[in-house]
């Protein structure tokens, strides 16, 4: 997977997502769900500045780094796409899969920290 293109792509959609929200959304839908909207965009940011980060740095050797990649969009996918879809659609339903896009950016979190462990 080439990390600086996913982090680009999702960067690029972040923002995207955060002007929406900011100039579309804020007079069409409730508080609570503009403010859902909102921490998607922020979280979608945050890990495609990471994935961009681990794709400019030297690759350590081992997997858990690669791993950290693919979970940090599947992650990001589920956390902030579902994050998107229930804002847009107000279907409750879509917040059940957050804390499973959580659980895959927290395992991506954990496979870069012992990734890094393995090349120190």
């Amino acid at each position: 997977m080439n990390l600086w293109m996913a982090g680009a792509v999702s960067g690029l959609i972040a923002v995207g997502a955060g002007a929406f929200g900011a100039h579309a959304l804020r007079a069409r839908v409730e508080p609570a769900l503009l403010q859902a909207f909102e921490t998607g965009a922020r979280y979608q940011m945050f890990h495609a500045l990471a994935l961009l980060a681990m794709g400019m740095a030297p690759a350590p050797p081992g997997r858990p780094v690669a791993w950290a990649g693919r979970l940090f969009v599947a992650g990001t996918v589920l956390f902030s796409g579902s994050l998107y879809a229930l804002a847009l659609t107000g279907v409750r339903m879509w917040g059940a899969v957050t804390p499973l896009g959580g659980v895959f950016l927290m395992a991506g979190w954990l496979a870069l920290a012992l990734g890094s462990r393995r090349s120190s």
